[in-house]
Order: C-alpha cells, then structure tokens, then sequence
C-alpha cells in the first residue's frame, strides 16, 4: 500500500463526526482517540486513491483498503475496528442526509484467531490475597508508579498522550521513596476490588470514595458509553478499602473525590495501577504477571464456574450484549445447551 502522509487539516466531516460522539454518545477519551484515529487512516488512503468525497466511497474501494491493509500484516480485529469505526461514521452521515446509503454495512473483516484471555485458579488467587504481607509492606521501596523510562514499565504496552506520559512520569519521582505502608494498602485495596467486582481498568480508576456504599455493600460504576451500574463488593474487598481509607488522607489532595489516589495526592494513573499491580504480585512469589484483566476475568470465571448463571455474569461485567461475555468467560453454545436443557421446565426430561 502507498506510504501515507499527513494532512496538513483535518476533515471538517471527520470533526462533526468525533463532536457527535463526545457530546451525544458520551464516548470516552480513549475511544474518541480510536476513532479519530481509525478514520483518519482512511481518510487519508482515500485522498491517495482520488476518492475526492466521502460520498463517492464504494463498497469495492473499502474492500480494497482493508485487503491492503491485511497484506501488510494487519490483524482481523484490528480491521473489525477500523470497518465498525467507519460503518458508524457513514451512519452518523446518513443521518445528517449527507449519504443515501452506507457502503461499509455489509462488509466483513478478514477472520483472525481469537485470543482468549487468561485467568488464575480461585485457590491461587485466594492464596495471594491472603499472603501474609508485613514484611513487604516494611520492605520499602520497591516499584511505585509507572514511568515510562524505568524497569518498572518497560512492558506496559498503555499508549498515552505525550502530556499524560510527563504525569505519570511525574507521579513516580514524586512517588519513590515515599512511605510504602499507605501504598500496599492501596495497592491491596485495588486488587480486592478488581477481582470482588469484574471492574474494568477504566472504572476503577473512576471510582469516587462516595460511590462505595459499605452499608449494602454495593458500588456505583459508570462503565462504557457512560452507562451506569451497581455490583456487589465482597467482604474482604470492603475490610482491604476500609483499611486504605484510614491512611488515604496521608496522600490524597484536599477535595479530591477519587478513591484511589497517586503519591502527588491526584485520581491514579492507569500506567501506575498497571505498573503497581506488577509489583504487588512480584512481592507475593507470583509466577505470572496481575494485570486488571486477568482479574475481571477471573472473576466472571469464577462466578459462572460456581453459579452457571451467564445473564447474571453478564450484567455485572457491564456487556451489552451476551455473546460478548460467552468468548469472555470461555463458555461454549454446548454448555448453554446444558444449562437449558436442565432449566427449562419444557426441555427436561420426564423421569
């Protein structure tokens, strides 16, 4: 495929399109960044096909642009992505009756192996939770927050803005050598509540200290496309919150609302939560890397491998739709032929 250049302005369509989805859709940073990202690719190998207007974009150009792209090594999702960011942009101009139809609808990206993700088994992670942990809290030092330049996160594959990256750099000098007590009880309260309530990176670190409600043990969590939900907090994550609670003023600015608060006393970064999770499982003996996703799945593994109820998992994990939490929890279309053959009071068998 051609090399592609800049542009030197971006495309006014491309700016009302991204407006709409911060103002209307409510999408997040990250995903706007997506988008815009995606779409501009495309943008740009149109002006280099002589594809003067979005409107003049066929079928068979798109199938190009993404048979191209494959050629070049590029991944099956990664094109779902770019086709799914381009069909919702054709949608947008639809609606403002600037197309007559949508010529990305119909259009599949080329199949590629799904990766699922990977879990720990309830008694390992239990034993790591349940680790006796004075020494290492007394140890001091250790890896605090995520730099981009240190040891510490040279494998944390988080893409950031250059004026992100300077805060999360930033967080950790401020960070090193600061009393380690208060952070292995913040650390250990994310963890706990990481695997008692499936949240994602994202709603962690969103959470206030008001959206935990102790008294009915339930948390607020706004998730994706700003949408909000209430899930269950387990008795231990509540005991290792409460103890993060007593020595947070110690580090959290004066009228911050974030639950979980860096060294220079702001709302946590994802790179140090990446990055402070590593180092918490490095001081437990742990034989493989704790990430935030390995603990949302290991919870909705665990919860389906006890309860079999996938609607309920399904609603705690924030999916809209269900044959997203089906690849998320390992579960195949046999077993829910299981489930219903032993719940439907019309499917069982007469004994």
């Amino acid at each position: 495929m051609t090399a592609i250049s800049d542009r030197p302005a971006p495309d006014p369509l491309l700016a009302r399109f991204l407006e709409h989805l911060a103002s209307e859709r409510r999408a997040s940073p990250h995903t706007l960044s997506s988008y815009r990202r995606d779409l501009e690719r495309i943008d740009r190998w149109r002006l280099e096909q002589g594809i003067a207007a979005w409107s003049e974009l066929r079928d068979e150009a798109i199938r190009r642009y993404l048979a191209a792209r494959h050629r070049h090594g590029i991944g099956g999702r990664t094109l779902a992505r770019e086709l799914s960011a381009l069909r919702g942009f054709f949608d947008f101009l639809l609606r403002e009756r600037l197309l007559i139809n949508n010529p990305a609808r119909g259009l599949r990206a080329p199949k590629s192996p799904r990766r699922l993700p990977g879990s720990l088994d309830a008694d390992t992670l239990g034993a790591l939770l349940d680790a006796d942990m004075t020494a290492a809290i007394t140890d001091g030092g250790g890896i605090d927050e995520a730099e981009p330049d240190s040891q510490a996160d040279s494998k944390v594959k988080t893409k950031a803005a250059p004026k992100v990256e300077a805060q999360a750099e930033a967080e950790t000098c401020c960070e090193t050598g600061a009393d380690d007590e208060p952070l292995a009880l913040r650390d250990t309260a994310m963890v706990e509540l990481f695997y008692s309530s499936g949240l994602r990176l994202a709603e962690l670190i969103a959470v206030d200290v008001r959206d935990i409600d102790p008294a009915e043990a339930m948390l607020t969590v706004v998730g994706k496309g700003a949408k909000t939900r209430r899930v269950p907090v387990g008795k231990a994550a509540l005991r290792a919150i409460d103890a993060w609670l007593g020595v947070r003023p110690l580090l959290a600015a004066q009228d911050e609302p974030a639950l979980f608060v860096s060294s220079r006393g702001g709302r946590i970064h994802p790179r140090t939560v990446q990055a402070r999770l590593r180092h918490w499982a490095q001081q437990r003996a742990a034989h493989r890397n704790l990430h935030p996703h390995l603990l949302r799945h290991s919870f909705a593994s665990h919860l389906l491998e006890s309860s079999g109820d996938l609607r309920a998992v399904q609603e705690l994990l924030g999916h809209a739709d269900i044959a997203t939490t089906q690849v998320y929890t390992h579960l195949d279309f046999q077993h829910l032929a299981q489930v219903y053959d032993q719940a439907h009071p019309r499917a069982r068998k007469r004994r």
